[in-house]
């Protein structure tokens, strides 16, 4: 490592990009492929009435619709499978895939998911994750007994003892939004099945063998039938961590044996593809009028959209990050994960801990001032030093956090005047 650190290292796809070699998702092609479009539901909470497709099934260049029927194993998620491919008696967010159409070129796929007959009965829908943490709030999954999916708890210390000890009691509500992960390069696959019955799919996703394991419990199809090749990647940031269009395009693939490919829109980008889960984080701090920090509860409520997803692994790394770096001897964290009709949050870059430190460093700010005391200072009094523990337990070894701080506000040139801690 001694002859990289330092220096400039190129990197071995700059050529390819610059030079246009690079090949994408959206620029495979084979000989007799077909294009595939999803139809989506245009209401956030609806039952299925009629789903009929043999009218588009009838059109030229149309060669095969799919539903839920054709799905050998119609549900997945990572830590809950709550998810259908297609959606079966009801949808469940505005935009949740009820069928898709491969036809020889994609005006006519686009075409026949227009000749699809669907019938809704529109549902109360619940949007706002506090409402739908209510006993009387509508079902996001009626099987299901609460809109709470996850419930994750840590517990360090003794929070009531630390109510007692502290001089002042700062309460704080922070919220943060949705964001979409909004890469230059939609979702783009293709997929092609050989005459030993392998299934080979080009996607532009950043964790392969994931996408072929998921893809495996789908299909029904042992992993050594699944080959998964990653074309080049143009932005993912978490956006590309899970299966999305894949299956869709294998199971055309099977269907038709020919070659399937599909590019979603950027409008079916930010309609169907996973997001950050926005935040709604509960702080109540005490404090000693000397600065230290003494107790710090913390109440994550975590809107996961339609489905889980990825949400309570990314509210469990919230959960174990949200005191904050600070050495604090009471901690009571609560994270909860929350159904609603809105989209499926995911996995984005950072897991959790964006929200969360956006959210603990506001009100940590909210603390220093309440007891008239320098943020930084504050800061700087309370940080975790080699030796702290965490809420989980966790004992720290070879922390420089004090020290990255000082060079950060040396080179900063920020507050000489304040002699540091």
């Amino acid at each position: 490592m001694s002859h990289t650190i330092g220096q400039r290292i190129p990197r071995h796809d700059a050529v390819l990009q610059v030079t246009g070699q690079a090949e994408y998702g959206v620029d495979l092609t084979r000989a007799g492929m077909l294009f595939a479009k999803v139809l989506r539901s245009p209401h956030p909470h609806a039952k299925i009435l009629k789903l009929d497709t043999t009218l588009a099934e009838s059109q030229p260049g149309v060669a095969a619709v799919i539903t839920a029927e054709d799905v050998p194993h119609n549900r997945f998620g990572f830590t809950h499978l709550d998810q259908p491919l297609l959606a079966e008696e009801k949808v469940r967010y505005r935009g949740d895939a009820v069928a898709v159409v491969a036809a020889e070129s994609l005006e006519v796929a686009e075409e026949a998911t227009n000749l699809i007959q669907t019938e809704y009965e529109p549902l109360p829908g619940v949007f706002d994750p506090l409402q739908a943490m209510n006993a009387n709030a509508p079902l996001v999954h009626e099987a299901s007994e609460s809109n709470i999916a996850a419930h994750i708890k840590i517990r360090h210390g003794d929070i009531e003892q630390g109510w007692k000890q502290s001089d002042e009691i700062v309460e704080e509500t922070i919220k943060t939004q949705m964001v979409e992960h909004c890469h230059l390069e939609p979702h783009a696959a293709l997929a092609e099945i050989d005459p030993r019955g392998v299934m080979t799919v080009y996607s532009s996703v950043q964790r392969p063998f994931l996408i072929a394991s998921d893809l495996g419990k789908i299909l029904k199809m042992p992993l050594n039938r699944i080959r998964v090749v990653v074309t080049a990647v143009g932005g993912g940031f978490g956006g590309k961590n899970e299966i999305s269009l894949e299956p869709y395009i294998c199971l055309l693939a099977l269907k038709t044996k020919r070659p399937v490919k599909m590019v979603y829109t950027r409008e079916e980008e930010f309609q169907a593809t996973t997001v950050r889960h926005p935040y709604i984080v509960k702080f109540k701090s005490g404090v000693k009028r000397d600065g230290d920090l003494v107790a710090r509860q913390v109440t994550i409520i975590s809107d996961t959209g339609a489905y889980v997803s990825w949400g309570e692994s990314t509210l469990s790394k919230a959960s174990i990050h949200a005191a904050g770096p600070y050495q604090i001897p009471h901690v009571k964290i609560d994270g909860y994960l929350v159904y609603t009709n809105n989209n499926i949050g995911g996995a984005m870059r950072g897991f959790g801990v964006p929200q969360l430190g956006f959210a603990y460093e506001c009100h940590t700010d909210t603390v220093a001032e309440r007891i008239g005391m320098d943020p930084l200072e504050f800061r700087l009094k309370n940080m975790i030093v080699d030796g702290s523990t965490l809420p989980t337990g966790q004992i720290l070894e070879k922390v420089f956090l004090k020290e990255t701080l000082h060079q950060a506000l040396k080179l900063a040139g920020w507050r000489k005047e304040v002699e540091l801690a």
